[in-house]
């Protein structure tokens, strides 16, 4: 019988995947008639494998249960050493025959790289001073029939990291410690919202209007009703109704679905936080950012600085705060010099970034802002004070007409947000939706559209209210030092491989990756 050595390649045969996979089966085979199940029962864990490595000395003598996967294997003759490794770290097994006895050491043989075990006994260390366990029982969990990618590289094809995301958390701790983070954050968030009398709601996912932010909508067919529904692109709109209903402060965690570019930092769904506060505005919307990232980072990572693509990150409060104008003003650009769209895309041109046929001069100043100045603003800042035909829902400014009271959180040269002191009079938001639709009409299909019903509840009142959108994944890509959005959402999607496509379904196998 062939085995599998430390590096998953199979000792005397070939290095071929076929190989691999059929000395597995045969494994899995010798174990069934040994009378074996390959895939047991329920197993009683008391201890994880990185407490036992960390607490060996106090933990001597002591009976200890672990299950995890077998990340390498040394026989020596009658003794043979295996690492287990599970969420929470790595320890060595030590199973030598006369612990375990004749047949039970001889199973060994036919366990391989991957796969899961149990094993029970008690921690000590080597003579070379290695945290161990002395087993004297294992059983085989889960046999593993795939090899594993090698031990010193992990999965590093990154393209094959997202498609089989299970492999990836399998052999690279680095991932495993991303999504670990990813959720503490989360969980974090909800107490730190909970704890200031926040309520968690819920919103509907399938809507007939898209409504809420500026952007793409898929679209979908509800059979039953006979009607075509969009996925909801933000849960802006209907957490404002809640506000109207005398709930005065309440927040959604949860996906939402922008039909648009794919990139480094965009993803088609992502998750977003919202939340909303009756009596506030973007002023205490701003407090309320600075305070709740900087203390997310001291909960999850024990520190408000943090170290992003090479930069040293400090979020302690307060952060910048620079206006459009400002911002603009710093790269020689006067916007309060333009007398027409006409001026504002001559500035455009002459500083060599492209906009648009057609566009409004509030998107004009949008665009010269993302290439001249998010780029350069690696510390917290608050972008404030976003022109009026950007930003359909929120409120003017009373000093200054052409711009509203809005906000956007940037760190390391991102938007991670996006707030408002929410626009509440009916009759100037139906003023706005009407612009927007001229715009809609005028071949801008992201503009927002009209939704009579949100208007309708404005009309029964809706108190001055401050709102916040914090994209959560580009928060975590920070919190964790990553690159790309996609090594932050556990699933992102992927165009399907041939082999993948379902003929029922009449997939083009043209638009298919080969």
């Amino acid at each position: 019988m062939s085995r599998e050595n430390e590096t998953g390649e199979v000792e005397g045969t070939p290095s071929t995947g076929g190989d691999l996979v059929q000395s597995r089966r045969e494994n899995l085979d010798a174990l069934r008639s040994a009378g074996v199940d390959p895939y047991g029962d329920s197993y009683d864990v008391t201890h994880h494998a990185g407490e036992v490595h960390g607490r060996v000395d106090e933990m001597e003598g002591e009976e200890v249960s672990i299950a995890g996967r077998v990340t390498a294997v040394r026989s020596h003759g009658k003794v043979t050493f295996m690492d287990l490794e599970d969420l929470g770290g790595q320890v060595q097994l030590f199973l030598r025959k006369n612990d375990l006895g004749d047949d039970k050491y001889d199973l060994l043989e036919h366990v391989d790289l991957g796969d899961v075990l149990g094993a029970r006994g008690t921690p000590f260390r080597t003579r070379m001073g290695e945290p161990s366990i002395r087993v004297e029982d294992f059983r085989v969990l889960s046999k593993c029939l795939n090899p594993l990618p090698e031990k010193y590289h992990g999965l590093t094809d990154v393209d094959l990291r997202y498609r089989r995301r299970y492999v990836d958390l399998m052999v690279n701790r680095e991932s495993r410690d991303v999504f670990v983070t990813r959720s503490r954050i989360v969980s974090a968030m909800r107490r730190f919202l909970d704890d200031r009398g926040y309520l968690e709601v819920e919103t509907p996912m399938m809507a007939t209007i898209a409504g809420g932010a500026t952007a793409r909508p898929f679209v979908t067919h509800h059979n039953a009703l006979d009607m075509k529904l969009y996925l909801r692109i933000a849960t802006e709109l209907y957490l404002k109704r809640l506000i109207v209903g005398g709930m005065e402060r309440v927040y959604e965690i949860g996906r939402v679905f922008r039909n648009e570019g794919i990139s480094t930092r965009h993803n088609p769904e992502y998750t977003l936080l919202e939340l909303y506060e009756a009596y506030g505005d973007y002023h205490s919307m701003m407090d309320l950012t600075e305070d709740m990232i900087s203390s997310l980072a001291e909960e999850v990572l024990g520190t408000m600085q943090v170290e992003y693509r090479g930069e040293t990150i400090d979020l302690r409060p307060p952060w910048r705060r620079l206006s459009m104008v400002e911002a603009l003003m710093e790269h020689g650009v006067d916007i309060r010099a333009w007398s027409d769209d006409g001026d504002a895309r001559r500035d455009a041109a002459r500083l060599g970034v492209a906009v648009e046929e057609g566009v409004t001069r509030g998107k004009i100043i949008d665009e010269l802002v993302e290439e001249l100045v998010l780029p350069g603003l690696i510390q917290p800042t608050f972008l404030l004070d976003h022109p009026v035909d950007i930003s359909p829902l929120a409120k003017r400014k009373l000093d200054d007409p052409e711009f509203t009271y809005r906000f956007e959180p940037v760190i390391a040269g991102m938007e991670i947000g996006n707030a408002f002191s929410e626009l509440n009079d009916p009759e100037e938001q139906r003023r706005r939706f009407e612009e927007q639709m001229a715009q809609r009409h005028r071949g801008d299909d992201e503009a927002h559209v009209m939704d009579e019903d949100f208007l309708t509840a404005l009309e029964y009142g809706m108190p001055p209210t401050g709102g916040l959108g914090i994209g959560v994944d580009r928060l975590v890509m920070i919190f964790t030092d990553s690159d790309s959005i996609r090594d932050v959402i556990l699933f992102p999607l992927m165009r399907p491989r041939i082999q993948e496509m379902d003929s029922e379904e009449g997939i083009d196998s043209s638009t298919i990756e080969s």
